[in-house]
């Protein structure tokens, strides 16, 4: 129960548009997995037979992050819907690749669909060779969400507001870490953007996920991340990070006290993940669409 309430409080958006610019066959959001689930079992009816086992869904992400919680919301309503169990696989590593690979091979036949986020389209921009193509070997399901972004810092920093975090970091000059969900990754890509606008050094630790990443930075390992707002909120509310700041246009009706980035130092800064749903290109349209 407390799960669902912060997935509902987290201020994430939910959309039923496509992702990578495709009309949306299975609309979706994080707190309508019953629309999901509702539309992949109408597909179940158009493909003969599907599905006769258990349906495979790949998250690319540890056990324990905020797109690991929703992937198992909604294979939960997919299972109970199709009546047939729905395997959650967490295949963390390499910004997403790892996970993104192990699909991209995988059987066209419905069996296997990949919960990803933002990173599957920011590979491309930074690795000189993929053992996938995202616009190739993927068919697109549906966008399921945009995630606000928020910047969080190790509450032993001296700093209350973004001003103080920069003038901090500067003064510090190359000598502090940030974490992120990987390399590659939006809040990895967020982080490094804020520091390059703000005009200071620091290093990045990629982790396998959020969740290893907030727990460094509630420790001091490591002293600021900018993740996603659903992730972060909890460690916000108890005092183990302090946020600063959100990487949205407007600011956050979760946590409304917050200034955009925009507004306190760097004009024009916005930044936000996605999250959806691909499956290996060759997937019967019938499944795909309802």
């Amino acid at each position: 129960m407390n799960v669902l309430k912060t997935i509902k409080n987290s201020g994430v958006k939910h959309h039923r548009r496509a992702l990578l610019g495709k009309t949306s066959a299975l609309g979706a959001s994080w707190l309508a997995a019953p629309l999901l689930a509702g539309s992949m079992a109408s597909a179940a009816h158009a493909q003969a037979g599907w599905p006769t086992k258990p349906v495979r869904m790949v998250i690319a992400f540890p056990p324990g992050g905020p797109t690991d919680i929703v992937s198992r919301i909604i294979a939960s309503e997919l299972a109970r819907l199709l009546g047939q169990q729905v395997v959650v696989e967490n295949r963390p590593g390499a910004g997403g690749n790892l996970g993104a690979e192990q699909v991209a091979r995988a059987a066209a036949d419905g069996y296997t669909i990949f919960y990803n986020t933002s990173a599957i389209t920011i590979a491309p921009a930074l690795y000189s060779k993929l053992n996938y193509d995202p616009l190739k070997d993927f068919a697109a399901v549906g966008l399921a969400a945009t995630v606000p972004l928020v910047l969080v810092i190790n509450p032993q920093v001296p700093a209350k507001n973004l001003r103080e975090f920069v003038d901090w970091a500067k003064a510090r000059k190359g000598q502090i870490n940030f974490g992120s969900s990987g390399a590659g990754t939006i809040t990895h890509l967020a982080a490094a953007q804020l520091a390059k606008d703000a005009g200071f050094s620091a290093t990045h630790v990629p982790y396998k996920g959020s969740a290893p990443g907030m727990l460094d930075l509630a420790s001091g390992q490591v002293q600021f991340m900018v993740d996603t707002i659903n992730s972060t909120l909890p460690m916000i509310r108890d005092g183990r990070l302090r946020a600063l700041a959100v990487a949205t246009s407007k600011r956050s009706s979760v946590l409304p006290e917050l200034p955009t980035i925009a507004e306190s130092l760097i004009p024009g800064f916005e930044m936000s993940a996605w999250q959806g749903i691909v499956v290996p290109n060759g997937t019967p349209a019938s499944i795909i669409s309802r």
